[in-house]
């Protein structure tokens, strides 16, 4: 049995980063859980996340989706600002539920020296129905 790899920064770690070196996304976001190879992110929707009727605009929930697998991959690897994104693929499930949080559980399917892939569920807090899935590709370019 292959040992999968562990996380290597804490939650406060993480959002010691996202504040340092993304403030413009920093408070939109929070880290739930961390594990081996995954990652929960939730998304407290503000007005800014909005789009007309109510619902979380599908801008906002692939910003979800990917600050969730690019923070999994520097859970893992440390802080490596140049995790860049090479690949998407979303598939919008159905309507959020409105005045709820959006919650993104990412598992990590490769860690590799090059690439990263990961796939991302995205649901309503506290509900199993997914509102979206998402399959992204980074690529770790060496300085």
């Amino acid at each position: 049995m292959t040992r999968q790899p562990q996380p290597v920064l804490t939650i406060p770690q993480l959002h010691e980063f996202l504040e340092r070196d993304f403030p413009q996304v920093a408070e939109d976001f929070i880290v739930t859980e961390i594990g081996p190879m995954r990652l929960c992110l939730r998304l407290v929707p503000g007005d800014r996340h909005l789009r007309p009727g109510g619902t979380v605009s599908g801008p906002a929930m692939f910003a979800l989706a990917d600050c969730a697998v690019y923070l999994a991959i520097i859970a893992h690897v440390g802080e490596e600002a140049l995790a860049v994104t090479t690949s998407a693929s979303f598939d919008f499930m159905r309507k959020p539920e409105a005045g709820r949080d959006l919650d993104a559980e990412v598992t990590l399917l490769k860690l590799g020296r090059g690439l990263v892939v990961g796939d991302a569920a995205l649901r309503n807090d506290g509900s199993d129905a997914l509102v979206a899935r998402a399959t992204l590709t980074y690529s770790r370019p060496r300085e």
